[in-house]
């Protein structure tokens, strides 16, 4: 699982990041709003973890940006705000959780694990992603494209909720194989490929735009592409 950590307190980011790494975790750090932003808008994570008082730009702004581009990815806000109106604020921004300043570790561990298992945000009960006209049911492995309703393998709606989930960018071959199969089993160098096949087949049937776009030599775009 991959985290972007955005804070501009080193004394706290730095053991922090490397308590998360040793946890299983992949981290970024970026220590202002400027390049927080950057990551956060040109990279696939499955969580920001964003302070909200920021040099530059605000953890709020970034969680805007992020939303905007249609990306579902869990937001944690680290902030000293405490009154409704804030938590209102942040929520309305597309907020997932809040964490106040200070905190235990324990509690912040707790929240991550938490955020990491949700399929989609907090605010779509029905645990459904959609990307134009395709939609996603997470909870029981079913897509629907041009009213036809598509059963999909546990692998394949791994794989599309990840696709899903980071609409419009590039996604690389070692990105999705570490979402899919971790870093304790190792596919042969064809599985990826074989999955990308599968699902293809499944969700562009004939007459259908194409969604899985092929980035030669990088990996995969999901999106209103011509695919590869």
């Amino acid at each position: 699982m991959h985290i972007l950590l955005v804070d501009d307190e080193s004394e706290m980011v730095d053991p922090l990041s490397r308590i998360l790494s040793r946890e299983g975790y992949t981290v970024d750090v970026a220590y202002d709003g400027d390049r927080g932003s950057q990551l956060a808008t040109q990279n696939p994570y499955d969580l920001l973890i964003l302070d909200w008082m920021l040099p530059q730009q605000s953890g709020l702004e970034i969680c805007q940006q992020v939303r905007s581009q249609g990306n579902n990815t869990p937001v944690l806000f680290l902030t000293a705000k405490d009154t409704i109106d804030d938590r209102v604020q942040g929520l309305d921004a597309g907020a997932d959780d809040y964490l106040m300043k200070p905190f235990e570790l324990r509690e912040l561990l707790a929240r991550v694990r938490a955020l990491l298992r949700r399929p989609v945000s907090a605010d779509n009960p029905t645990k459904q992603l959609t990307v134009g006209d395709l939609a996603l049911d997470t909870a029981n492995q079913l897509a629907y494209r041009a009213g036809r309703e598509i059963e999909l393998s546990e692998k394949e709606a791994q794989l599309l909720e990840y696709l899903m989930r980071h609409p419009n960018q590039v996604l690389t071959h070692e990105q999705i194989q570490q979402h899919l199969w971790g870093e304790e089993s190792q596919p042969t160098s064809n599985a990826l490929a074989a999955q990308i096949r599968l699902l293809r087949r499944k969700i562009e049937s004939q007459g259908d735009a194409p969604l899985i776009s092929t980035v030669y030599g990088k990996g995969y775009r999901f999106g209103n592409a011509q695919a590869g």
